[in-house]
């Protein structure tokens, strides 16, 4: 039974709460000194800026597979979640602007260091290894092509950006710099395990999770903890099992649940004549470029969760 898809909301409006700050997806709220209002807009963000239309449904979706997720790697690693319903940290009027869309965390200091584990090698990392044969300084085998699944996970992580910036890749050594030695360590083998045991799950349900990102946050105790979204289709790159094979043999990007289909038609999107330069404003999204997201990500949950 598939929830209804609520209205687009491109951008919240919470008049109760003091904003923090909006990310490309969420806006986060602050409630009381010590808690977080997480709320997962329909906006969608690629190449780092952030598209005018919001994509319907979307940002329910991505915080019901996140808490999905959640549920799933306690044993591994705690998490910012409260247990109390987000519902509950606003006005009346304002509930249906969080209800399904919505998280209520625990506030931490933020690690400044996105955590990125891949699987196979896609995206930027095969462009990397194709001019260096190593990704983030991480050394691979010669020979391997588009989409390979690597023989192990390997840990990539990136510096987070600044609002409007490209996030970047940095190795490990320099996370050691940023963090401390124990810290480092910590965050880059708790990451590889998360994956591994996502990964695991995810293939029973005949998907592939090829690379991912985590996030983390230090509690008042020092303690780690997992925060932010975890394992969507906008942290990840998710590919059903049954077009890898066909894509593998032929050096071709799989058919994917996250945003990818978004990425290919800006890949040869035109603005003024001109290939579009990655820049904002982005070019307007078709309706059938819209509808098409929207459905690959519904899709996605449907198949993680049944």
């Amino acid at each position: 039974m598939t929830q209804p898809v609520p209205s687009a909301l491109h951008t919240s409006k919470l008049h109760s709460l003091p904003l923090l700050a909006r990310g490309k997806v969420r806006d986060n709220y602050a409630v009381g000194n010590d808690r977080i209002l997480m709320v997962a807009s329909d906006r969608l963000s690629a190449f780092d800026v952030i598209m005018g239309e919001p994509i319907p449904g979307k940002g329910a979706l991505l915080t019901q597979m996140a808490l999905y997720w959640f549920d799933k790697l306690g044993d591994i690693c705690p998490n910012h979640l409260t247990g109390e319903a987000p519902e509950s940290a606003v006005q009346p009027d304002e509930v249906a602007q969080v209800h399904l869309r919505s998280m209520l965390v625990k506030r931490l200091k933020p690690v400044p260091i996105e955590a990125v584990v891949r699987g196979y090698l896609a995206g930027s990392g095969w462009k990397e290894y194709q001019e260096s044969q190593a990704v983030c300084g991480v050394p691979l085998p010669a020979g391997l092509i588009n989409s390979a699944k690597l023989a192990e996970p390997i840990y990539t992580p990136a510096a987070k950006a600044e609002a409007g910036e490209h996030d970047e890749n940095i190795t490990f050594e320099r996370t050691v710099e940023m963090v401390g030695p124990e810290l480092a360590a910590q965050i880059r083998d708790i990451s590889i395990a998360i994956y591994k045991k996502a990964a695991a799950i995810a293939l029973t349900k005949g998907m592939i999770i090829a690379d991912t990102k985590f996030e983390f946050g230090l509690d008042e105790d020092g303690k780690l903890v997992l925060m932010d979204e975890v394992l969507t289709p906008d942290s990840s790159r998710y590919w059903p099992v049954e077009g890898y094979a066909d894509a593998l043999a032929t050096g071709a990007n799989p058919p994917s649940y996250d945003k990818q289909f978004v990425r290919d038609w800006l890949e040869q999107a035109k603005v003024n004549g001109k290939p579009w330069d990655k820049t904002a404003p982005a070019p307007r999204l078709p309706q059938e470029v819209i509808d098409k997201t929207a459905a690959k990500y519904r899709e996605a949950l449907e198949r993680l969760t049944a």
